[in-house]
């Protein structure tokens, strides 16, 4: 699924990241903590959350995220979005709650990580 389908699907604002919407996402996971993205993320993630300060975009960086999907319709603050510039990382707003949004990325094929995926 491509970034422009999960924006789409998702009716998400783009707050970084215009010129990357033909990337394509493998997999998705939604966390509010980071210790949990940390121990779940594999590269190419899409990563859902509430958490809007700028330690989201350090984590999906360590995990080598391709994109960040602010879920309830948070939008990251000025450090966020700085540094998710700096990193090359899409940042977009849904208004969907998380429960919400990964249930639409799911039932349209997007799946999500688990445990037993992590460690293949």
């Amino acid at each position: 699924m491509t970034l422009k389908e999960i924006k789409k699907l998702l009716q998400a604002e783009v707050i970084y990241g215009i010129d990357r919407l033909e990337e394509e996402i493998q997999w998705a996971g939604g966390s509010d903590l980071m210790s949990d993205v940390l121990a779940f993320g594999k590269p190419g993630i899409l990563l859902l959350t509430g958490l809007t300060n700028a330690q989201s975009v350090r984590t999906a960086n360590i995990i080598d995220a391709k994109a960040i999907v602010y879920v309830r319709g948070k939008k990251p603050d000025k450090e966020g979005i700085k540094l998710a510039r700096e990193k090359e990382i899409p940042i977009f707003s849904t208004k969907y709650m998380m429960y919400t949004a990964c249930g639409l990325l799911f039932s349209h094929g997007l799946p999500g990580v688990s445990k037993i995926q992590n460690n293949k």
